[in-house]
Order: C-alpha cells, then structure tokens, then sequence
C-alpha cells in the first residue's frame, strides 16, 4: 500500500468524509486551537486514527511549506478504477453524463488541477489512459487537494476503444483543438458528452482525434496561443456547467 500526505483543513476534511479508512496516521499543530482543527480533531480521536501533536517546524516539514493549516494526514493513495467500473458508473447514471477523458497527459500537476475543476464542476469522472501517462500518484493527491478522494479516475488500456463504447451509449465525444472550426461558446455541451484533452504539447493523438464527434477551440484574443493544459480544462469544464445550468432554469 502506498502512502501519501494531505495537507491543510479542507483537503483532510475531505478524507475524513469520503475515506476515513484509507488515514494511517495524522500529526497536528499542539499549540494551535482555533475551533475547526479541534472540530477535526474530535473526529480523528472517534476514528481511533493515532495523533501525534508536533511543533508548527515540523508540519512545516511534513506539508514541504504548504499551507497546512495545523493538520497532515498520512493516507493511502486513491485506487484507479477499471474500464467495468467505468461501464458500470455509466450504465447506472441518471442524470447528463459528463466525463472528462486526458489522452496521454503526464504531468502530474496537470492531473490534480483536473481533478480539483472536475469535482469543482461536478464531473462523474476522469479517464485516463494506462501507457504514458501520469497515474495518482503523492503529487497527483497534493496539488488536487483532496479532489482525488472525490472524483472517480478510470484507467483504460485503449482509449479509442473506450470512446466507442461511450458513443454507443449516447455519449458525444467532444475534443478540444485549437485549429477547430467552432469555439466552445458555439458548441452545444448540454448533451450527455465525454471531453477529450490531449497531452501536452502534442495534443490528441490521432486515433484518438478520429473518435470525436465534434472539435471546440477557445478564442484566444491575446498573443500567446494556447492556455495551459489544466487552465483550459477548466474553462471548458465551466462553460458546460454554466450551458446546463442555464438550460435547467
């Protein structure tokens, strides 16, 4: 089993509720009491999960200069689930299906920065290809703050296949590209839809590109040309909540 640290008072928060059992051990600032670290406390001491009080150097160590807020747990690393359990999550929906699917992405910033827009936007998951890519890994869990115990990651040997098979299940499969026709304000993301970004730099893989039914750009009014990997997610991600919200009014 492999372990990994969570920082800070929201991020813990988030495995008390979704994954308590996966908290090896927690270390808390003995000389700071403010009422939400002893709230959080309180649960820890519940949850029979051993507590050591340390001095604020040492959580400083420990959280390597994040903001910890007074708290760092020691956990297990979220599992990635397999291509049944994505079938299974997709057959059992009951709402718009809305996936977010990283082609050959191997950064691991990157990755947790989808993962905290994904649960930000209310995804139903993340798949991710098994080869060349970046996993959940320590880093993975840091920079998405928790984000990694709430959103489903998915791990699928061959992706092409994969997006076939959401296509028959009334999926659309939406890439995003720059040299696009049509942006995404001119696109239509309020249908069940899986969003597809491409790895950095290179961008969709062919076999992968093939598989879209339709390809979004954002307008770029400045001079650079492109927004990094998991800013454009974001904001691709926003304006399909910002259509469906508008269309549930």
């Amino acid at each position: 089993m492999k372990l990994t640290t969570v920082v800070g008072l929201h991020s813990a928060q988030s495995a008390l509720l979704y994954s308590p059992q996966k908290i090896a051990r927690a270390w808390v600032d003995g000389e700071r009491h403010d009422k939400r670290l002893e709230t959080l406390l309180e649960t820890l001491v519940t949850l029979a999960i051993p507590i050591e009080k340390v001095e604020r150097k040492k959580l400083d160590k420990l959280a390597e200069n994040m903001n910890h807020q007074g708290v760092v747990l020691e956990v297990a690393l979220p599992q990635t689930l397999s291509e049944n359990d994505l079938k299974t999550a997709v057959e059992a929906l009951e709402h718009t299906a809305l996936f977010l699917v990283l082609d050959n992405v191997q950064d691991p910033h990157n990755l947790g920065a989808c993962l905290r827009s994904a649960d930000a936007t209310g995804v139903d998951g993340i798949i991710i290809t098994k080869d060349n890519a970046v996993g959940i890994t320590p880093t993975v869990c840091k920079v998405a703050s928790g984000a990694a115990e709430t959103v489903p990651v998915y791990m699928v040997t061959n992706l092409a296949r994969t997006l076939r098979w959401l296509k028959t299940e009334g999926i659309w499969v939406i890439g995003a590209a720059g040299e696009a026709a049509h942006t995404l304000y001119d696109s239509d993301f309020t249908v069940p839809m899986a969003l597809v970004i491409g790895a950095e730099e290179k961008g969709m893989r062919r076999l992968t590109r093939e598989q879209c039914d339709v390809l979004v750009k954002l307008p770029m009014r400045g001079t650079v040309e492109s927004l990094n990997l998991s800013v454009a997610t974001g904001v691709l991600l926003y304006e399909a909540r910002r259509q469906r919200h508008v269309k549930a009014r």
